[in-house]
């Protein structure tokens, strides 16, 4: 097993290189009890984040809505040099005894990735977690606060980061999200 996380270190580190990553497993990390998908869906704007290989405008916001399948449909826009950039995917319940842990995906070809809720007010703040571990080795933390607007009040941020820190999720290097300037644009 160690010699085969050797050979495939170099080709990982560029993957997880402005990622958070730590060593073990993911946590089991406690999500929003009794949630209610219909009252979460709807427009979030991003107020915070966990570095993210993806993520590289500023504006951030997702939309969520149910489509006749059941299946959720996600439309994640960010303004890149002054332009929409808008991609879109689908998240499911993977579990209806835990409705907060959600699967998204944004490709036919890639499996579902954790999208877990956890917590909400469903009107004016959220908390969501993903991870993804990596052999048993290591994990990398995906972590998100967002808004109904595009600013929020402090209060509700801390609400959505004491989710993150019950759970043992370092937000040492979350940073908060560019929101000005955004709403002529998109």
């Amino acid at each position: 097993m160690k010699a085969s996380f050797a050979l495939l270190l170099p080709l990982l580190l560029p993957l997880v290189s402005g990622q958070v990553f730590h060593w073990g497993s993911c946590p089991d990390a406690t999500v929003q009890p009794n949630f209610e998908l219909q009252k979460y869906l709807g427009k979030w704007y991003e107020i915070a984040r966990l570095p993210n290989l993806w993520q590289k405008g500023e504006c951030a916001e997702a939309n969520y809505s149910m489509r006749a399948d059941e299946s959720i449909k996600v439309v994640n826009t960010e303004l890149m040099n002054g332009k929409p950039n808008t991609v879109e995917g689908t998240a499911v319940v993977q579990d209806f005894n835990e409705p907060a842990k959600l699967g998204v995906s944004f490709s036919y070809f890639s499996p579902y990735s954790p999208y877990w809720v956890l917590y909400t007010d469903y009107e004016t703040v959220a908390a969501v977690y993903s991870c993804t571990g990596i052999m048993g080795i290591f994990h990398v933390d995906y972590a998100w606060i967002i808004g109904r607007s595009r600013w929020i009040p402090e209060d509700a941020v801390s609400s959505a980061k004491n989710a993150f820190i019950s759970n043992g999720i370092d937000l040492s290097k979350m940073t908060m999200s560019d929101q000005q300037g955004c709403d002529p644009q998109l």
